[in-house]
């Protein structure tokens, strides 16, 4: 079910990057334990002001892709930093596609 949840996150988009946050290197980590997905993410920078927006979004999103779910826990983590490095190759291809030197 990881794996699952890992791809519908696929769907959640940066409001500011024209990439999804699994392609951009926002998840960190999916572990399901009994039936709550715990879901480690980062941001772009420490003090992003879209912070409230990924929890509530990204919760919302997997709890109606996976009913069977009691419930989805965000943890937001800074170590390791995210770094342009941490993007796909995939999502490097897409944000170059689209005028971004990356």
């Amino acid at each position: 079910m990881e794996q699952a949840i890992l791809e519908k996150l696929k769907e959640v988009r940066d409001p500011e990057i024209p990439l999804d946050i699994v392609n951009l290197g926002l998840i960190y980590g999916v572990q399901i334990k009994g039936n709550v997905a715990y879901i480690d993410m980062t941001l772009t920078v420490q003090g992003c002001p879209a912070k409230n927006y990924f929890a509530q979004h990204v919760r919302e999103h997997i709890l109606k892709s996976f009913p069977e779910l009691k419930d989805v826990v965000v943890n937001f983590v800074f170590e390791p930093p995210w770094s342009k490095d941490k993007i796909s190759e995939e999502g490097k291809e897409k944000l170059r596609s689209l005028g971004w030197n990356i």
